[in-house]
This record gives structure tokens, C-alpha cells and sequence, in this order.
């Protein structure tokens, strides 16, 4: 009775725990419009700046790379890590709008910012269900962590060692 209870109350809570990541995924999706938003203005001021200096973007990072002053170089450098960001970042983004919410929470799995699912974890505030999405996912994480659970329930069984009858003694 007590094994059932607890696996019971294991299944809602791993229900509960996945019925999260639909909402985990949203609040991801609001910080990466926005990081992306902020460096799509930086690449196009850096675009802006290269251009006016008779450059394109390439060239203008490789002056900058190449040059004697290591705060031109330091900045070459965090210029290409940011352009470079700015790509991962618009391809995920990319992936979120063409994506249903199972879509979107596969778009977070596989290729997370640490960056931004750091920043997401450290404001995150836990939501109720109410899309089919997150019902579903939180019945597939009731589903699993039951079965789990059931399965720690019969270990003990499973390494009891038998008694012999007596009638084969």
C-alpha cells in the first residue's frame, strides 16, 4: 500500500516537473526574440561601421584581427564571437516560429544558449498546464515517472532470495 502511494506521488510529481517544459520553453523563446533582437542592432551597427569605412564585414573583422593594437584585436574577436552568436541564436529563433510547442521544446533541447537557459532558470516562474501541449507532456511525465516508480517497487522482489519448500528438502 505504502509502494503504491509513493509511486503514486511519484507520477504527479514527475507529471508536474514535465508539464514545465512547455512553459520553460516560452520564457526561452521570450529571451532569445530579445537577445536576438539586441545583437541583430550590433551586427548591423558593426555592418554599418565596416561599410562606411569602405569594408565589408569579412574585411573589416580580418583589419581588425590583424591589427597591432590588442583592444582593436580584442574587439575583432568579440565582434566575430557575437556575429557568430547572432547566427545560432536566428536559427533557433527561426526554428521556434515554425515549430508547434513540442516543436519548440525540442528547438531548446538541442541546441540550448547556456547563456540564455541560465538567465531563463534564474527568473523562471512555474506555470499551470492549460495548452494541449502541456497536458500532454505532463500525462507522458505522469506516464513515465509511474512506470519508474513501479519498476523501483518490484527491485527488492526481484533480489529476495526464495526459500526452498520443505517437500524438496
Amino acid at each position: 500500500m505504502i509502494g503504491r502511494t509513493l509511486t503514486l506521488a511519484l507520477a504527479i510529481f514527475g507529471g508536474f516537473v514535465a508539464s514545465q517544459a512547455p512553459e520553460f520553453a516560452q520564457q526561452y523563446r521570450q529571451r532569445l526574440g530579445g537577445a536576438v533582437d539586441e545583437l541583430g542592432r550590433a551586427v548591423a551597427a558593426f555592418d554599418q561601421d565596416a561599410s562606411r569605412a569602405g569594408l565589408d564585414r569579412e574585411q573589416a573583422l580580418g583589419v581588425m584581427t590583424r591589427d597591432d593594437q590588442p583592444i582593436v584585436r580584442l574587439r575583432g574577436e568579440s565582434a566575430t564571437t557575437d556575429i557568430e552568436r547572432y547566427g545560432r541564436l536566428r536559427t533557433q529563433l527561426d526554428a521556434f516560429e515554425h515549430s508547434g510547442a513540442l516543436g519548440r521544446i525540442e528547438a531548446v533541447l538541442t541546441a540550448p544558449d547556456p547563456t540564455l537557459v541560465s538567465a531563463t532558470l534564474d527568473a523562471y516562474e512555474p506555470a499551470v498546464p492549460t495548452t494541449p501541449a502541456g497536458l500532454v507532456i505532463a500525462a507522458g511525465g505522469f506516464v513515465l515517472a509511474y512506470a519508474v516508480g513501479g519498476g523501483l517497487r518490484m527491485m527488492p522482489r526481484l533480489f529476495r532470495r526464495r526459500r526452498r519448500s520443505d517437500a524438496f528438502r
